[in-house]
């Protein structure tokens, strides 16, 4: 139990802390707790457990490049998503965005099949 002046000092308390920012290891940046997104890096569907904080760009541009079944065999690590070309082409493009940028990402004719 806290007391009542703890209490109301704990927020100046707390505000005064600087806190790391998580790093997407994708990208970079820093997230914002605004654009943080759990990504399993082996699906779900397929089992997988694990889960990264990654930008939500990054997340959604993830899943619009690739399907279940990559992500499961052979884009099961944040190092194997980051080597990708596609993934490539996309962190040159948002590496110069600010930490909260967001933009929809569009299926990939390749998944829509």
């Amino acid at each position: 139990m806290i007391g009542k002046i703890r209490k109301k000092l704990l927020p100046a308390i707390l505000s005064e802390v600087i806190l790391d920012p998580i790093i997407c290891p994708i990208c970079g940046r820093g997230i914002p707790e605004s654009q943080k997104d759990a990504h399993h890096l082996i699906p779900k569907s397929k089992g997988g457990k694990s889960t990264e904080y990654l930008h939500r760009i990054c997340h959604k541009q993830i899943h619009a490049l690739f399907k279940e079944n990559e992500l499961a065999k052979i884009l099961n690590t944040a190092e194997s998503l980051r080597n990708h070309s596609d993934m490539q082409t996309f962190i040159n493009w948002v590496k110069n965005k600010p930490d909260d940028f967001y933009e929809r990402a569009a299926k990939s004719s390749r998944i829509k099949k």
